[in-house]
């Protein structure tokens, strides 16, 4: 009877433990009598970047019916040498340039007139590691309407180069943050930490500033050009 109390109360503390230290952001692994105790610990650390490419998307489309896709395709043709001077107005190199095909969608009537319609879309792309000229020429794309110009921006896109490069700087300080971590859970047991038995990162959240939008499978914010670059290390040491 007494055994069994014994049991009982050992498997109602270590459920305790187990609990408190699981809610705190870490566990503690506590193994059998013959082998030595370990220390389970997630470490992080985040460090703000400013991004050093850009990415705008402009697209240009025109909608016509059936019998005046001659007249569509030279509609698309004139937005484009508008959009060819306006980029070549802001110094934008030809090599920084990529001009997509002319693409051809119908489009349904919903008026049930019997009339086929066609959307024929190109798409112009620029991208630079001058973020602020980009910024600013997103600004001016709608001046081209002004032209006679059907153009829209379809998207713009910030991106940090040397991730990798900083993803292992980023990799230590992670497993400093869980090391110091480790020693401060390991002192409150009157114990101290011994070598590293295992570590592995977690995935890399690139986010707008002061996001917490973290994923499982990490996060790649292209909207921001000031980002967070955050990562998280889980760490096990062993207990002296």
């Amino acid at each position: 009877m007494n055994e069994q109390k014994r049991h009982s109360a050992v498997i109602i503390g270590a459920s305790l433990v187990l609990s408190a230290f699981v809610f705190g952001g870490f566990y503690y692994s506590a193994q059998s009598a013959n082998t030595k105790d370990s220390l389970s610990v997630t470490g992080s650390t985040k460090t703000r970047v400013t991004s050093d490419q850009a990415k705008l998307s402009i697209v240009l489309s025109r909608i016509v019916f059936s019998t005046e896709l001659g007249v569509g395709y030279t509609g698309v043709a004139r937005d484009l040498a508008l959009t060819e001077n306006m980029l070549k107005k802001y110094g934008i190199a030809t090599s920084d340039i990529t001009e997509g095909p002319v693409s051809m969608n119908q489009v349904y009537d919903q008026t049930n007139s019997g009339q086929i319609r066609y959307q024929l879309n190109q798409t112009v792309t620029v991208q630079s590691n001058d973020i602020q000229k980009i910024t600013e020429l997103s600004k001016r794309v709608p001046d081209l309407a002004s032209q006679g110009a059907v153009v829209s921006i379809q998207s713009l896109e910030y991106f940090y180069s040397k991730l990798p490069d900083l993803r292992v700087s980023l990799l230590t300080d992670a497993v400093m943050d869980a090391k110091a971590r480790a020693e401060k859970i390991a002192l409150g047991t009157g114990r101290s930490i011994g070598a590293v038995q295992s570590a592995s990162s977690g995935v890399v959240q690139v986010l707008s500033p002061n996001s917490v939008d973290i994923s499982d499978y990490g996060n790649y914010d292209t909207t921001s050009i000031e980002k967070d670059v955050m990562i998280t290390v889980k760490a096990s040491f062993r207990l002296k």
